[in-house]
């Protein structure tokens, strides 16, 4: 049985770490992100992947920088046959990846070579995309670019945010996984070079992705809340300058200035203005505040129509 080196660090991460426990395969160790400050508290919290696998008792390395020679040094210790990646969070250099004779395979969450990068299914969302997938891939030294193996399509569900699909996708890219290594042992795994003329690459996600661009129309605007859902969460600016953080939307019929509130009615709900069309808030948190439905909000904190959201505010 092949032996495996597994590395990831968030919960898209966890079932295709477990793809690999149901299926036998012998994992050498697991490599993730050294913990990180979470909470109010700011207490050193594991990630998803190291808690699954204490959970079976498996090896698990932590390294701040996993091409220093200490990584370096580890992952040759453990003479495994093969890496497998997915999120982890860090790129290998090429010395590490001449370490395994069978190379490194990575779970990429889109349909290569569309969306390279750290963040595909959220800029798969934000651009309106109706169906997206996972492809397996033989990785190399630049970003998302290495030979294909296989690849599964799915459509985009209407309304699915970012993290509803990423938990979908999960479990299809374990299943693929799976039937990539069970190929790639039997020999007759497909490799193909990926089209350069059909790539396209989107950066990392920070907060300022999920400032709200009423300028947009509201199909859009919608594509962009489910997209940044949960993290970095969209937001838009109140007119005293506070944070509105915006959890649900939905596109209606409306006209008026771009972020001019149209309603706001604890009875009718919310709805904000865009360029073509009018974007509802479902689901709000106001500063300080609880995630509640925007009536249960405009309770607490009316808003006359007419008000414009969005003014300069600090990123």
């Amino acid at each position: 049985m092949t032996r495996v080196v597994f590395m990831g660090t968030p919960e898209f991460a966890v079932p295709s770490l477990e793809a690999l426990l149901d299926g036998g395969w012998d994992i050498a160790a697991v490599c993730t992100q050294p913990d990180r400050p979470s909470g109010r508290g700011h207490r050193l919290t594991a990630c998803p992947v190291k808690e699954a696998a204490l959970r079976h008792g498996l090896e698990v390395l932590q390294f701040e920088r996993i091409r220093r020679q200490e990584g370096l040094d580890a992952l040759r210790a453990l003479r495994a046959d093969l890496f497998v990646t997915a999120a982890f969070g860090q790129i290998l250099s090429q010395k590490i990846l001449d370490i395994p004779p069978m190379g490194t395979v990575n779970v990429h969450a889109s349909l290569l070579p569309r969306y390279r990068g750290a963040a595909p299914i959220a800029w798969c969302i934000m651009e309106g995309e109706r169906e997206t997938g996972v492809t397996t891939m033989l990785t190399d030294r630049g970003v998302d670019t290495g030979d294909m193996l296989l690849r599964r399509r799915t459509d985009i569900l209407p309304g699915e945010t970012a993290g509803e699909l990423s938990e979908r996708l999960s479990r299809l890219g374990a299943a693929l996984l799976a039937e990539t290594l069970r190929r790639l042992e039997a020999g007759d795994c497909p490799r193909e070079k990926q089209d350069e003329a059909q790539a396209s690459h989107f950066p990392m996600l920070d907060k300022s992705h999920g400032r709200i661009r009423w300028t947009q129309s509201a199909l859009r605007a919608d594509c962009q809340v489910r997209g940044v859902t949960p993290w970095p969460g969209a937001w838009t600016v109140l007119p005293d300058g506070g944070i509105l953080k915006i959890w649900k939307a939905r596109p209606v019929p409306g006209a008026g200035r771009p972020g001019e509130v149209l309603r706001a009615d604890a009875r009718a709900g919310m709805a904000v203005a865009c360029a073509e069309g009018a974007l509802e808030l479902v689901e709000v948190q106001g500063p300080g505040g609880r995630r509640m439905p925007a009536a249960d909000y405009l309770r607490g904190h009316p808003l006359p129509a007419g008000l414009c959201l969005d003014g300069e505010a600090s990123q």
